[in-house]
């Protein structure tokens, strides 16, 4: 029987910490654009690079940093992003011109990128050793309210600290946390044993694959551009995209230790669905956590600190709806209450006007609350499920990468509605757009009969 000592305080607060650099990170910037321009005589357009940084290195960096904890030792690849995050956060927090703060932007995106997969890899190797038969549901339910949860909370987060002390604390605040997280790792979470295998260049290069990681980076990079592009769009990133994708897939195919797993993705579709899944709703989030707020600023002439806190509730119920889901391991269930709250809280977006009440505001971004913490938990104890503990580092890590190619096709989205003026008529298109995802995701869950079967086997196991 496991001991109840099996994922003590200290074991997980480390990995609690770090995950919650991320998405934090992710959103927090919002709120600085305008005064970095206006530092550093730049236009704000100029500035959003600095989100599309840390977006591009991130969806990079979490599969990457899984694979590496595979094969490294997920406490190694943990220490050493947390030390890449205090770096950026130095830097930025010094910077002097806009490509200090890109690359600022760029180190804290992958060093942040680590804590995720790394930790679920832990947590699973935990598991197994503990003899437990199912997944331990407390926490992975508090690592998922320290991790996608705290995305909400960056917004108004971030409007204080700018408000307060001015935009270099967006950076600076890494530093304390970095430094923490670091020592509490460095004590608390147990030593990776000894690298197997031969280690030459030539050996670890196709242990980890970099031919293939490099064409996953190309592929992501160039599909990205094409999303930031929009409503003027690259055509030829677009292309590239195509290209590298197929090559990516054509190496993965005939190496033997493939970075993507391309053959698991096409046999495996019960995980190919939960990374769907995961980018068409949060596809619907990121709409609301920028599209709406954003609306509210131009139409009703709040502020970013007033609109972040508006959002505020949103994260406050996801996180009341995480703890009961994931320690019951649900799944089936609660995705299906996830796309459906998704298409409710969305049509309710579509009669949003300049006159809305607040408390109309507010009900549905509590709906969206649900929709946040029935996703995040539900699809993480799906993906734990659906891999074995030798691919979970990867297979969580491209789960978050899924996460960001639907946050940001939500910005290139918003980028094409509110392209000329941001007005009810446009939020109302874009509303439009939200129901039809959810439906679609509605569908594709109860249509699902895996999830019928991981069900029963949950409730099988003692």
């Amino acid at each position: 029987m496991p001991s109840e000592n099996t994922f003590s305080w200290r074991f997980v607060a480390p990995m609690y910490m770090g995950s919650t650099l991320n998405p934090i990170n992710s959103s927090m910037l919002a709120t600085a654009l305008v005064p970095i321009a206006a530092f550093m005589h730049v236009s704000v357009a100029q500035t959003t690079i600095l989100v599309t940084a840390l977006y591009l290195a991130s969806s990079i960096a979490q599969p990457t940093a899984g694979k590496l904890s595979e094969e490294f030792g997920p406490r190694r690849v943990f220490l050493v992003g947390i030390l890449m995050v205090f770096l950026g956060g130095l830097l930025g927090g010094f910077g002097r011109d806009l490509m200090m703060l890109i690359i600022s932007r760029i180190l804290i995106g992958i060093g942040t990128s680590t804590a995720y997969p790394s930790a679920m890899l832990l947590i699973r190797r935990r598991a197994e050793s503990a003899g437990m038969s199912k997944p331990p549901g407390n926490v992975l339910g508090a690592l998922q309210i320290a991790g996608v949860i705290t995305a909400a909370v960056g917004l108004p987060i971030g409007g204080v600290l700018v408000d307060a002390w001015g935009w270099r604390t967006i950076f600076l605040v890494n530093i304390p946390f970095a430094l923490v997280a670091f020592v509490m790792a460095a004590l608390w979470i147990p030593q990776d044993g000894p690298i197997a295998g031969a280690r030459t260049i030539r050996e670890i290069s196709s242990r980890i694959d970099i031919t293939g990681m490099v064409g996953f980076a190309a592929t992501i990079a160039t599909l990205m551009v094409f999303l930031f592009s929009l409503p003027r769009p690259e055509w030829t990133a677009l292309g590239l995209a195509a290209v590298f994708g197929v090559l990516l897939i054509w190496w993965e195919l005939r190496t033997r230790q493939p970075f993507i797993d391309v053959r698991m993705l096409a046999t495996n579709l019960a995980l190919t669905r939960t990374y769907v899944r995961f980018t068409l709703i949060t596809l619907c989030i990121y709409t609301v956590l920028y599209g709406v707020t954003e609306w509210i600023g131009a139409a009703r002439g709040t502020s970013a600190l007033e609109a972040g806190l508006l959002i505020l509730p949103m994260s406050v119920i996801s996180a009341l709806v995480v703890g009961p889901v994931s320690k019951r391991n649900l799944v089936r269930g609660p995705l299906i209450v996830c796309a459906g709250s998704s298409m409710v809280a969305s049509i309710g977006v579509r009669f949003l006007t300049t006159n809305t009440s607040i408390v109309w505001i507010l009900l549905i971004t509590i709906v969206f609350g649900v929709t946040m913490g029935t996703m995040a938990s539900a699809n993480q104890t799906a993906l734990y499920l659906q891999v074995s503990a030798d691919q979970i580092g990867t297979a969580s890590g491209l789960l978050r990468t899924f996460g960001y190619i639907g946050s940001i096709a939500s910005s290139a989205l918003i980028g094409i509605v509110f392209h000329i003026k941001i007005s009810d008529n446009g939020l109302h298109h874009i509303a439009i757009i939200m129901i039809a995802v959810s439906v679609i995701a509605l569908v594709m869950t109860i249509a699902d009969r895996h999830l019928k079967v991981v069900n029963k086997s949950i409730n099988a196991k003692v």
